[in-house]
């Protein structure tokens, strides 16, 4: 990667559909990641691999898959929140189909949300994250993991800095091809970021790379992707429209916004390979399928 570009990952088809209240349509979704593949996405998250009765949007997880392009510039990933979503995304692979490309591992680091989340405190996600990509990785799937909750609990109020690296110092010693920092609840703010982004990248040492996961509950996504850019991450999640929320976290709202990050960076001098235009088209016509104007500042300037 050129020193003045970043990777976007889209999170539009998995985290910004998760928390719809309409089920959308499978043809619908396969359409939208490949409007989303033409507008320069080339790392999308699709789905994930959680029980339908807890997030019936991802229902058709599967099936989703089985439609995707196989496109060799493409790679897609899963969302797994144990071991029985590693084996249900290395199941899509069966058979020589394509399947996705990698699993996205997930651990909390708040013992009450992580409960709630997925049924794990701290220590057993550790665990289970541990064992999850060690799985993984031996049967062939590429594997990374983000550490959910990064910056605030919805229930137990502020995480420590020191929880949070603790936690990646863990998971380091399994060697995931990144560690992501995500503001579950959009509390953080860029101070916050460039410390723990920081102390993160100390900890890593350019071994493994940071990817950084904001939501813009609060307002200050934007600002946080700029301080996590300036404390060294090169990859961002973020959502087309800004779209998204965790169906397990109050008042939670969506990711970044896809347009709103590509404005901010190539305005900065920061290529992303991304069609900024055709993103926004994208933006205007998921808009109309959903029947109500997406949050994107950028989009709505346009």
């Amino acid at each position: 990667m050129a020193a003045e570009s970043i990777e976007l990952v889209e999170v539009g088809p998995r985290d910004g559909l998760q928390n719809e209240p309409d089920i959308i349509s499978t043809e619908v979704k396969l359409e939208l990641i490949n409007r989303m593949l033409d507008y320069g996405a080339r790392r999308v998250e699709v789905a994930s691999f959680v029980h339908p009765q807890r997030v019936p949007q991802m229902a058709d997880a599967e099936a989703v898959i089985a439609g995707l392009p196989d496109r060799a510039d493409a790679t897609y990933i899963g969302l797994v929140l144990n071991k029985r979503g590693v084996l249900r995304g290395l199941a899509t692979r069966d058979g020589g189909k394509r399947g996705i490309d990698q699993v996205g591992c997930v651990l909390v680091a708040s013992d009450t949300f992580g409960q709630k989340n997925q049924g794990h405190t701290i220590a057993e996600g550790i665990a289970e994250n541990r064992d999850m990509i060690r799985f993984a990785k031996a049967e062939g799937m590429r594997a990374q993991i983000t550490i959910s909750a990064a910056f605030g609990c919805p229930f137990e109020g502020t995480v420590k800095p020191e929880t949070v690296l603790a936690i990646a110092e863990e998971m380091v010693i399994e060697e995931p091809e990144e560690i992501a920092l995500a503001d579950t609840i959009g509390v953080g703010t860029p101070a916050q970021v460039s410390e723990l982004f920081g102390k993160l990248g100390e900890l890593l040492e350019g071994r493994i790379p940071m990817r950084a996961h904001f939501h813009n509950t609060r307002g200050t996504g934007i600002a946080n992707a700029w301080a996590a850019y300036q404390a060294g991450a090169r990859i961002f999640d973020a959502s087309l429209g800004g779209l998204g929320g965790c169906p397990f976290a109050p008042k939670a709202t969506g990711n970044i916004a896809t347009e709103d990050l590509i404005y901010m960076m190539e305005r900065s001098g920061i290529d992303s390979g991304v069609d900024l235009d055709a993103a926004i088209a994208t933006n205007r016509w998921f808009a109309e399928r959903l029947g109500r104007e997406l949050s994107s500042m950028v989009a709505r300037a346009a």
